[in-house]
């Protein structure tokens, strides 16, 4: 298992073909209280810096980008009705969607 960081503080940690994408602590404190998280649909396909989700919180909304290209596989239900959790475990609990490489070579590169 791998994680990767981008530069805009969205994570992706990367097992076999599949990774789990978020954002970083840092990022979850710099905005603060999530109340909202619109998460991508099942079989979206996404190439590397597309939006793929929006975080909204006390402060601001923020867009989350795809680290890397590949599709949706899964998403993050329990944050529909607990945003907070990103605030509480953004790299565990708090993980956003999940998404099938479609370039595995493309990480090793940069996430970002």
């Amino acid at each position: 298992m791998t994680t990767k960081y981008t530069t805009d503080h969205e994570y992706i940690r990367i097992e076999g073909a599949t990774g789990t994408v978020g954002i970083t602590l840092f990022a979850q404190e710099q905005l603060g209280d999530i109340v909202f998280v619109e998460l991508p649909g099942i079989g979206k396909v996404l190439n590397k810096g597309d939006e793929a989700a929006v975080v909204e919180s006390v402060k601001a909304a923020s867009e989350i980008y795809a680290p890397v290209s590949g599709t949706v596989t899964e998403i993050n239900t329990a944050l529909n009705s607990e945003p907070g959790l990103v605030n509480q475990d953004p790299h565990s609990a708090g993980w956003m969607f999940k998404i099938q490489l479609s370039n595995p070579s493309e990480p090793r590169r940069s996430a970002g």
